[in-house]
């Protein structure tokens, strides 16, 4: 008889088992995320902040081999002469660039033998409403670039942007005229916006209403105080994840099937970090974004107004590395590419990589499919 009811038995309690880690994962994702999140690991260094903004030096790293998505790489210890400056967009908080232990571009960046920096433009809020393009990239950009060659010993400087960092990137190199920007890299920079597909037919519709109401009415969205157009952090979050409803909603169907895989749960958790925690927007840039760069589209000619000057593209000379994701619905590979008409570098790269917006960055394949070839190309442009 105890010979048949062991089975039972171990059912039983292999079912109490897996109930229990379903119940204590779920607890730890819903009550205790942040003990979950992997993200934001490797050590920095703030050499100056006023307050808002902050410039980050990722010393060199200790370890003598990295893991990455389940390769060794080895650390490489001289360093290359040209630092590289990782200018973010707006809205987003910095865990991107150090997502995981094993999937961060900083980390990698520094193994390959960069010097590495990273202007983090901090959680603005409303007394920054005012903030605008040329608060940006003609006033704080600028000032800390000089910081980072001053701490550098360098003139030269790689520019990484990834989104609106791609834009702030080649509009400080288009109106500042610095020859002293080496390389610039962009990720997912929309420079034709009535391009973007479903987004691009949105942007032209946008520009037909507003042509519309010029016309009749004389009326300028830079006409209302930019304060009203300030834009909380939460709105950013949620209109993210509106840019891929169905995948945002099936990551958290896939959470529940998934409740008993603990490595699945702390990933989402780090994931959503991320996802969750985008700060505002200052009124002052979504004016300049909505009229100059989605409403009149002047990008796509080659050019677009900043403050009271006009930032032309064919001043850009820098080595340009651009890329665009292949499932990108926000910036496609159509809108991405006509930078290549504009600026006026001699050695200019348009790479159409794997990924959504925020995979060409930092998803699960963008190491292999666009990291590697990045750390290749910068290389030989950095001695």
């Amino acid at each position: 008889m105890p010979n048949l009811l062991k089975p039972a038995v171990d059912r039983a309690a292999g079912l109490t088992r897996q109930t229990a880690l379903y119940a204590g994962n779920a607890f730890d994702r819903v009550f205790r995320a942040a003990s979950l999140v992997q993200a934001g690991q490797t050590p920095f260094e703030t050499l100056y902040t006023d307050g808002l903004v902050s410039l980050r030096y990722y010393p060199p790293l200790a370890e003598d081999f990295i893991e990455l998505e389940g390769e060794t790489i080895a650390v490489e210890r001289s360093a290359h002469k040209t630092p590289i400056v990782i200018v973010p967009p707006l809205a987003v908080n910095m865990l991107i660039y150090d997502l995981f232990p094993q999937r961060s571009l900083v980390r990698f960046l520094r193994a390959k033998g960069f010097e590495v920096y990273l202007v983090d433009w901090g959680v603005p809020t409303r007394e920054h409403s005012h903030y605008n393009l040329h608060t940006y990239v003609a006033e704080l950009l600028p000032a800390y670039l000089n910081r980072v060659r001053e701490h550098s010993g360098e003139q030269e400087l790689s520019l990484h942007g990834w989104s609106m960092g791609g834009m702030f990137t080649l509009f400080y190199s288009a109106l500042s005229n610095d020859q002293h920007v080496r390389n610039a890299i962009v990720l997912g920079s929309p420079i034709d916006s009535h391009a973007s597909g479903i987004l691009g037919l949105l942007n032209q519709r946008m520009a037909d209403v507003a042509g519309f109401i010029r016309k009749r009415t004389g009326f300028r969205l830079h006409d209302v105080k930019p304060h009203w157009f300030h834009t909380p952090g939460w709105a950013n979050t949620i209109g993210f994840k509106l840019t891929n409803p169905i995948g945002s909603v099936m990551s958290y169907w896939e959470l529940i099937i998934r409740l008993g895989d603990r490595e699945f749960v702390t990933n989402h958790a780090t994931t959503s970090a991320f996802l969750d925690r985008m700060v505002a927007y200052p009124g002052g840039i979504i004016q300049d974004t909505v009229v100059r760069v989605w409403i009149d589209n002047q990008l796509s000619k080659g050019e677009i107004q900043i403050g009271d000057d006009i930032a032309r593209l064919d001043n850009v000379s820098a080595n340009l590395l651009a890329i665009a994701g292949s499932e990108d619905t926000m910036v496609t590979p159509g809108a991405a590419k006509r930078v290549m008409d504009h600026v006026s570098s001699t050695d200019k790269t348009f790479r159409v990589v794997p990924g959504g917006h925020m995979g060409i960055l930092a998803g699960s394949k963008a190491p292999k499919k666009s990291w590697m070839e990045l750390a290749e190309w910068l290389a030989k442009r950095s001695d």
